[in-house]
């Protein structure tokens, strides 16, 4: 076996093994997370969580190793704070995250509207309208529609909490039902149809 393959079967383990353990911790941790509103697929790199997404996790998984970093892998000691407070969030007992969050798997743009999504307290819903005006870009409804709709770290950075209007709940990454029930989970019914 060349050494090559001997780097390519290191490499293979470390992302498909959870009990696998290398000389050093990934970059990147790198798991799913089974709850209420469907499996979430997380990464972690040392400055928060960079992903916590509704899409396939082969999707997200190249993503990161584009983005961010190639070393990825499970890692626990950082991946189940992530998760513990997750179900904390999904039974109730959590209405703010103290996770960090790492948002450079987003362009400039969707960070400046993922940061104000941030400050968009557990319970209270918002409008894509509102959003643009907060950034002072009040035209610009279907970029921070795309941008939110892009949103890397679902759940965690609360992009459910933007309806299009009082009547209109609008879309969701996760879907209608994930929406509805992240809103139901905060207290909030689902806008009048």
């Amino acid at each position: 076996m060349s050494a090559g393959s001997s780097d390519d079967l290191d490499a293979l383990l470390r992302v498909t093994s959870p009990t696998y353990v290398g000389d050093r911790h990934p970059d990147v941790a790198f798991g799913t997370h089974d709850g209420p509103v469907g499996r979430l697929i997380l990464a972690v790199t040392s400055r928060g969580v960079a992903a916590c997404s509704y899409e396939d996790e082969n999707v997200v998984f190249e993503r990161v190793a584009r983005g961010v970093s190639a070393f990825i892998g499970p890692d626990p000691r950082r991946l189940d704070p992530v998760r513990r407070e997750l179900d904390a969030y999904f039974s109730g007992r959590l209405r703010t995250f103290t996770t960090t969050v790492d948002l450079q798997l987003a362009t400039p743009f969707a960070r400046t509207v993922l940061q104000m999504m941030l400050a968009v307290p557990y319970g209270a819903v918002t409008t894509y309208r509102e959003i643009a005006e907060r950034i002072g870009r009040p035209r610009a409804l279907r970029a921070v529609g795309n941008a939110l709709g892009a949103n890397p770290v679902c759940v965690i950075v609360p992009c459910h909490r933007v309806v299009e209007n009082e009547s209109v709940l609008g879309g969701y990454a996760g879907g209608p039902v994930a929406k509805e029930r992240l809103l139901r989970i905060e207290g909030r019914n689902r806008p009048r149809t």
